[in-house]
C-alpha cells in the first residue's frame, strides 16, 4: 500500500530547471571538437561538482587556470556567466509545483548548488518562492547522496522521512534517499511525475 505523502520535495537541476555546461561554452568556442575537449577536460561537471559540495570558486579556479592557462579566460567565464550554463525550465515541471502550492500541499527542496551561483540563480526563478525551505549543499557543507543531507533536510522541513516524497533526476540520490525510508520518484519528465503525483491522491486524476 502506497504511504500517504505528507510534503513533496523536489531537485532543482534538471527538475526544475535544465542545466548544462555546454549550453555556455557552445556561446564561446565555436569548434565542436574543442568544445567537447573542454567540457570533458577542463570545467567538467565532475570538477563543478566541487563547488557544490563546499569549495570556494576562489580555491578552485586560481588552481584550475594555473592547470589550463590557455583557457583562463572560459574558466572566468564559467564563475562569471553560470546563469547562461540553465537554457530554461525543464518542461512541465513549474506547471506541477504552482498546482501542488494551490492545494497547499508543503513544498521542499534539496539541491546540489554552489552558494555563489545560487545567489545568482535564486532571484531568477519565481516558481522557488513556492518552497517553505531549501537546503542548498554548498550552505551545508554537505551534499547529495551523503545519507547527512537527507537527515538534515528532516529536521529543518519537521516531516519523518516516509511522510516525504523525493523527486530528483540522479539514481544516486534517489537510492540514498530510498535508504532512509524516504518516499521517492526518480525523475524522467514532468508527464511521469503528474500521474505519479495524481496516483497518490496530491493532484487531481
Amino acid at each position: 500500500m502506497t504511504r500517504q505523502v505528507q510534503a513533496v520535495v523536489f531537485d532543482v537541476g534538471r527538475v526544475i530547471v535544465q542545466w548544462d555546461l555546454r549550453h555556455l561554452f557552445a556561446q564561446l568556442i565555436d569548434d565542436p571538437a574543442e568544445l567537447d575537449w573542454f567540457c570533458s577536460h577542463v570545467v567538467t561537471e565532475e570538477w563543478h561538482f566541487q563547488h557544490d559540495a563546499g569549495v570556494p570558486l576562489d580555491e578552485m579556479l586560481p588552481a584550475r587556470k594555473a592547470q589550463f592557462p590557455e583557457h583562463a579566460h572560459l574558466i572566468d567565464a564559467y564563475r562569471n556567466r553560470f546563469l547562461d550554463t540553465i537554457p530554461g525550465p525543464v518542461p512541465g515541471t513549474a506547471g506541477l509545483i504552482e498546482h501542488l502550492a494551490k492545494r497547499e500541499v508543503p513544498l521542499f527542496a534539496i539541491t546540489n548548488f554552489g552558494a555563489e551561483f545560487w545567489e545568482q540563480f535564486f532571484p531568477s526563478e519565481p516558481v522557488l518562492s513556492h518552497f517553505r525551505d531549501i537546503v542548498v549543499s554548498r550552505q551545508e557543507q554537505i551534499a547529495k547522496p551523503d545519507p547527512a543531507i537527507f537527515k538534515l533536510a528532516e529536521r529543518r522541513f519537521g516531516y519523518r522521512a516516509g511522510e516525504m516524497l523525493f523527486v530528483d533526476d540522479n539514481a544516486a540520490n534517489i537510492a540514498a534517499a530510498r535508504a532512509l525510508d524516504w518516499q521517492v520518484h526518480h525523475f524522467r519528465d514532468a508527464g511521469e511525475l503528474e500521474r505519479d503525483l495524481a496516483a497518490r491522491g496530491l493532484l487531481p486524476r
